[in-house]
């Protein structure tokens, strides 16, 4: 849309001032909001990095899969469950891991968690605030299924 401005009988700087200042406000909206999408963190998430996939030999319709996982310092996952037997093998920092029922465990480089299909993962979580933590998850399951289930 085109600025409207009005020609004055005589000569004046308010139609200028008026064209300036849209031009500058205009300028300036998009930088106010570039800096401070520069300054504000976004959220921390997982990464999840694939390793390998595999049909299970044997057993139609079951699949292997390897991947590690790396939370950020801080992080912690929503309760959620996976329909898969799960074994975790921590590589670098600590993790906090609990399903229902069971007790709360941290777990450091070299400790190792399982879940079976019906466990409800309620604490997932990385034990630092400051040092990021990275573990080796080896599950099986049905192909084709989603991995992660949310859960109550």
């Amino acid at each position: 849309m085109q600025p409207r401005i009005k020609a004055q009988p005589k000569a004046s700087s308010k139609p200028i001032l008026v064209l300036a200042f849209f031009i500058v406000s205009t300028l300036l909206t998009p930088n106010t909001m570039l800096a401070q999408r520069a300054v504000t963190p976004p959220a921390a998430h997982e990464t999840i990095t694939t390793l390998i996939t595999k049909d299970l030999a044997g057993v139609p319709g079951e699949q292997s899969l390897m991947y590690t996982v790396d939370f950020p310092p801080g992080f912690s996952s929503p309760v959620h469950r996976h329909n898969a037997q799960v074994s975790v093998y921590v590589l670098e920092g600590s993790v906090v891991m609990q399903v229902r029922g069971q007790k709360e465990l941290t777990l450091g480089p070299g400790q190792t968690f399982y879940e079976d299909p019906n466990d409800i993962h309620v604490v997932s979580r990385n034990a630092s605030n400051t040092k990021p933590a990275k573990f080796l998850v080896f599950l099986v399951h049905k192909k084709d299924a989603p991995l992660v289930i949310p859960a109550k």
